[in-house]
């Protein structure tokens, strides 16, 4: 454990005095932890013949262990021996290298390591990352938090909550009468993992029941608060394009800040169908891996915000260019922060945030106390908005010895099925 783990004033090691940068920092070991510390996490750790290491998380919400085996049985065995600072080549290699290649298990693994390589490079050269990257483009970065309630008075006391700990910009879901289990309800005030069982909780659907209810939650919420906070909603992919459109026609009155994966996107044609119907603003891209996938939603500017993140698009190196893409046309980064990202994806993610020109918004879901032990970081939440840290790297560690007592634990996240038996989009 180092100094700084034990004490969290105490100063970060300087390794830019040992090393510089002028000398090859050769991988001599990459490896893969998993635990378990309220949630499954998996972390990649790769080692430098002149002892400066980098983590990076490759955390596959349900299907963690896929992404463990890709990393140890094809990526790991590429990395020994290679310069850590050629962080571009390394990417290419790992990404044009493989032929079967996209994916969500691929670039989960891929950023895992140029995630490890970037926070190497920043303890290398004694600086953090968001210098690395061209500098600060602000000081701090808001965020939004997750309000639920089985119903409208239970969710709108959430908000208020959540606006009584200084956010200005809240995500607001509801129970919908007649169905159990409803998206989004969590079963903690701050802390919400739906991933919740060995083998897949069965959900019931009616999206007709939905587009009816959602609008009285904003309604009240409005009523309630008034104009003043951002309010966010997230339709988790369940809706034909006709009924995104219906439902982002309703909410315009309640002056929504980004209506989130109204209908799933692997059809990026669907949302010029949706465009032409609302003006309310429109946010997808959580599930995406590669620039394809949002190529035509940025270029068509059929979207507002791309929530993309690093763990999800291939690391910093690849999620970088779609930003940039993204400027071109007028869409702002919203990058996914749920909990089944680790710290070192927040930590990270916050120094991207700090940089980025066309930065719209975070998302910050808390972690759990056991989660912060596990891995010590050093950005901070501060009146609705995060603070990056300013360590050289990403600023995040990972406590080996207490992420032992965390064992993997098999959880699965839940499926839905429409009121008739049939398989839907959860």
């Amino acid at each position: 454990m180092s100094a700084a783990d034990s004490d969290p004033n105490a100063p970060e090691t300087d390794w830019s005095d040992r090393i510089g940068v002028s000398r090859p920092l050769v991988i001599t070991a990459a490896r893969v932890i998993v635990t378990s510390p309220g949630r499954n996490f998996v972390t990649l750790k790769i080692e430098t013949d002149q002892g400066v290491y980098g983590i990076g998380d490759a955390t596959l919400n349900g299907r963690e262990l896929s992404v463990v085996a890709y990393l140890n049985e094809h990526i790991c065995p590429l990395l020994i021996g290679r310069d850590a600072r050629r962080i571009e080549d390394t990417w290419q290699l790992l990404y044009r290298g493989a032929y079967w290649r996209r994916g969500p298990v691929t670039m989960r693994a891929i950023a895992a390591v140029d995630v490890a390589l970037w926070d190497i490079k920043g303890k290398a050269l004694g600086a953090p990352l968001h210098e690395l990257l061209g500098g600060k483009s602000r000081d701090r970065v808001m965020v939004y938090g997750h309000a639920n309630g089985s119903d409208i008075g239970e969710t709108v006391d959430a908000v208020g909550r959540y606006i009584d700990l200084g956010y200005q910009a809240i995500r607001a879901q509801t129970g919908v009468p007649g169905l159990v289990n409803a998206y989004g309800v969590g079963r903690g005030e701050l802390h919400y993992e739906p991933a919740d069982a060995s083998l897949p909780t069965e959900t019931v659907w009616d999206t007709r029941r939905y587009l009816a209810h959602v609008p009285k939650l904003f309604e009240r919420l409005r009523d309630t608060y008034g104009p003043e906070p951002r309010l966010l909603h997230d339709g988790h992919h369940r809706m034909t394009p006709l009924e995104a459109a219906q439902l982002g026609k309703s909410l315009e009155p309640f002056d929504l800040f980004w209506l989130e994966d109204v209908t799933p996107a692997e059809n990026q044609e669907a949302f010029r169908l949706i465009r032409q119907h609302t003006t309310t603003p429109l946010a997808v891209g959580e599930v995406f891996n590669t620039i394809w996938d949002c190529k035509d939603l940025i270029q068509e500017q059929l979207i507002d915000y791309i929530r993309a993140t690093i763990v999800g698009a291939g690391g910093l190196t690849h999620l970088r260019r779609i930003a940039d893409f993204a400027s071109v046309w007028g869409v702002r980064t919203g990058c996914h922060g749920a909990t089944d990202l680790s710290p070192v994806t927040m930590g990270t993610a916050l120094h991207f945030d700090a940089w980025v020109p066309n930065f719209g918004i975070q998302e910050y879901m808390r972690h759990t106390p056991e989660t912060d032990e596990v891995f010590p970081h050093d950005y901070r939440f501060e009146a609705g908005f995060m603070i990056p840290g300013e360590r050289p790297g990403h600023g995040v560690d990972i406590d080996e010895t207490l992420a032992a007592r965390f064992p993997y634990v098999p959880r699965q996240l839940p499926v839905a099925r429409l009121t008739d038996g049939t398989m839907w989009n959860w």
